[in-house]
């Protein structure tokens, strides 16, 4: 098992006690693994210059949104958006707090990283169980010079609900009417084929460890795990590679001050250099708060992150929020977020 950022298995980015004004500040908080490399590296980073302990559990989007309903957490990480009429219900805000892209990975003997291209109709025909080897004509059709081997490929997914897995299947099912009709899209979908890994972190353990696989991780695991990421076909017909240019070109077409409740899909979006699964990693957090200083605390890491965070986003391979965008967010805060029908922000 690897040691470091992203080892299989750790949860907690810092578990320290601070103290503030005489009390012990812990903020909690759970959910997605698509942004815990970043989340981690900012905790890190803030703690270090504040004292401030941040307990962030990597469990997945669906264990995000389920521990922030119940009240567990301070805040709930989800790579889903949640629509306004969810949110509304539940008291909830949500906001976007940085952006990624999700890569199909693969361990192939002799493939190097960005040297296979897969089509759109490749890709989902093969998690959908109906390419089978990786020597397939369609795959030696757009790979000519490749040693493609005639080897069974295994499909892995995750098996938890994933923020991840929406977004890929979100991009699956706007390319391919058979996709959105057989499985449609989810946190959790009912896999054509394939076998489970939870989290990022578990499948980028299992195509690691399985010759022949194909996974789908958020790029940093990628780049962490030193794994094999593909070219994969946008909607222009090119072959393009992962990288911030590519997920910057998905972001610049969010509007994001007309979206309700930061809704924002960015899978599939038009662009000559544009990677087709990019996503944003959202925040959710209760507008009716209970504890002042517990509350300006967190919103001052995340305020600390969007402002100072940059760099440390963008080493990693996400995109950070634009400054309008960050003032978009902390408008919303100022307005709705309260203690006792008090504003908590600035």
């Amino acid at each position: 098992m690897k040691k470091g950022l992203l080892t299989v298995l750790i949860s907690v980015v810092v578990l320290m006690v601070s103290v503030v004004g005489g009390e012990a500040t812990n903020i909690n908080g759970a959910g997605a693994t698509f942004p815990y490399p970043v989340y981690s590296q900012w905790a890190y980073k803030y703690h270090k210059m504040t004292g401030m302990a941040l307990n962030y559990q990597s469990i997945g989007s669906g264990g995000g949104i389920a521990q922030i309903k119940a009240r567990t957490v301070d805040f709930g990480a989800s790579d889903a958006p949640m629509k306004y009429e969810e949110l509304k219900k539940y008291g909830l805000i949500q906001f976007p707090m940085v952006m990624g892209g999700v890569v199909p990975v693969v361990h192939i003997q002799g493939i190097k990283p960005g040297q296979l291209k897969i089509s759109e109709n490749i890709l989902v025909n093969i998690f959908l169980g109906k390419i089978t080897r990786w020597n397939d004509d369609a795959l030696r059709q757009i790979n000519p010079g490749l040693d493609l081997p005639n080897r069974k490929i295994t499909v892995v997914h995750r098996a938890d609900g994933s923020g991840t897995t929406w977004m890929f299947t979100n991009y699956l099912s706007k390319i391919s009417d058979e996709w959105h009709r057989r499985v449609g899209f989810g946190k959790a979908v009912a896999w054509p084929a394939g076998v489970g890994g939870k989290g990022n972190e578990g499948v980028s353990a299992y195509v690691e460890r399985l010759s022949g696989s194909i996974g789908y991780v958020e790029f940093a695991y990628a780049l962490q795990n030193k794994l094999t990421y593909v070219l994969l076909e946008n909607s222009y017909g090119r072959f393009v590679a992962p990288t911030i240019k590519t997920f910057r070109s998905a972001a610049a077409n969010a509007d994001w001050q007309h979206a309700p409740g930061f809704y924002m899909v960015l899978t599939a979006q038009p662009g000559i250099d544009t990677w087709p699964i990019t996503g944003a990693s959202f925040i959710l957090i209760y507008k009716d708060q209970k504890d002042m200083n517990r509350t300006k605390t967190m919103l001052r890491f995340f305020d600390w992150c969007y402002r100072h965070g940059a760099d440390i986003a963008e080493r990693l391979k996400y995109v950070p929020m634009p400054d309008k965008v960050i003032n978009l967010v902390e408008s919303v805060w100022e307005n709705e977020v309260k203690v006792n029908g008090r504003p908590v922000w600035p």
